[in-house]
């Protein structure tokens, strides 16, 4: 499977759907990135000489699939990351869990500490020490044999949030044995991807929306088989209601 899908490119930004399994930056383990592979995609495609100004503005975790956006400029890195900070940016995703959400959707708030040196995260139901708020919005979507399908609004950003706080409700990701699934995935992927994007475009002030095809994967072919890609996933209708 290739590395990524590029879902949308200009002169400001590079989107693209990243396979699971690769880094988005470089780590200790020194394995090849997301980011370098893309710097020689720019390199080859416009023929460009010496070195290609290309930084993610925000990071999926290794073994999660999906859209991550690239800034390809300065300025528009600056702009897209403070359109991140002010949240004006929706991102969700889809997670498979084995099991179903109870309340089937709804709003979660933990307060997440991760410890750096295991890279992992634990959350609190109270403000603890230097843990961050973390909040998501939630919604069950639908079941396949012994699985089911949740849609994930994340309202902040933290480290591994989504992924520890589904499991705080009993519900970890699919493959996910840091966090409470109890066998991995065989490619070692967890079942967690950042499915849709939407932003006003900081250079250009044009809506931008973006979502990413599943992995092609058996796994996650039987859920579009019951026709949730026909889903309205538009800003989760259900937390303006």
């Amino acid at each position: 499977m290739k590395d990524f899908q590029v879902i949308y490119e200009d002169n400001h930004l590079l989107i693209v759907n990243k396979r699971a399994g690769i880094l988005v930056q470089g780590d200790k383990t020194g394995d090849k990135t997301l980011t370098d592979v893309l710097k020689n995609y720019i390199k080859e495609k416009y023929d460009k000489p010496g070195e290609v100004f290309l930084h993610p503005v925000h990071r999926l975790d290794r073994p999660v699939s999906g859209l991550v956006v690239f800034a390809r400029t300065s300025k528009a890195l600056e702009r897209m990351m403070e359109l991140f900070r002010r949240r004006e940016i929706q991102k969700t995703y889809w997670a498979v869990t084995r099991r179903k959400p109870n309340p089937l959707k709804g709003k979660l708030t933990h307060w997440l500490l991760k410890n750096e040196e295991k890279n992992i995260t634990t959350a609190y139901d109270e403000p603890f020490g230097k843990a961050q708020k973390a909040e998501l919005y939630y919604k069950h979507l639908g079941k396949i044999n012994l699985h089911h399908l949740i849609e994930v609004e994340p309202i902040t950003g933290r480290p591994h949030q989504i992924r520890v706080q589904l499991s705080t409700i009993g519900c970890p990701i699919r493959g996910d044995i840091k966090y409470g699934y109890d066998k991995p995935n065989p490619d070692g992927s967890i079942n967690l991807h950042a499915r849709r994007l939407y932003f006003i475009h900081p250079i250009k002030k044009t809506p931008i929306l973006c979502r990413a095809a599943v992995p092609t994967n058996t796994f996650w072919e039987e859920f579009l088989e019951l026709g949730l890609e026909e889903i309205k996933d538009s800003a989760m209708e259900y937390l303006y209601e």
